[in-house]
């Protein structure tokens, strides 16, 4: 009688499947969250993490920039409820966008480096998704 060992594809797959479904549902839930409360500014005042050359392009207030931020970002957690496949690859377009923008500001490239992280795994449910995200 076989059993199943970590080297077995049994394993490996269900251990792959376990991290598609954390992947997918952290990318579900940060964006919305972090979106949501661009609006309330529960967590943090948003606006910090703008820096003065977007705040002197935009025709919008910070605040206002930042609902618009907040929609996009909802706008992106849907999409990976919906279509993984393809709106992981979204949010880390939009991740590689914060972290540019994050390296424009002096003493957030501490933020930066952890968005950086956030980015590899939005990648990371992307590849994933195109086994598990049918």
């Amino acid at each position: 009688m076989e059993t199943n060992t970590p080297s077995t594809p049994a394993v490996s797959d269900s251990a792959a499947r376990q991290a598609y479904a954390i992947l997918k549902l952290g990318f579900i839930a940060a964006p919305i969250l972090t979106g949501l409360d661009k609006f309330t500014n529960l967590l943090v005042d948003w606006t910090q993490y703008l820096p003065s050359l977007v705040t002197n392009l935009s025709p919008l207030s910070p605040a206002h920039f930042m609902h618009v931020v907040g929609l996009i970002e909802i706008v992106a957690g849907i999409g990976v409820a919906l279509k993984p496949r393809i709106f992981a690859y979204v949010v880390a377009g939009w991740l590689a966008g914060i972290i540019l923008n994050l390296l424009l500001i002096p003493g957030y490239f501490d933020v930066a480096l952890r968005d950086f992280g956030l980015l590899l795994g939005a990648l990371a449910l992307a590849r994933l998704s195109t086994i598990y995200g049918k």
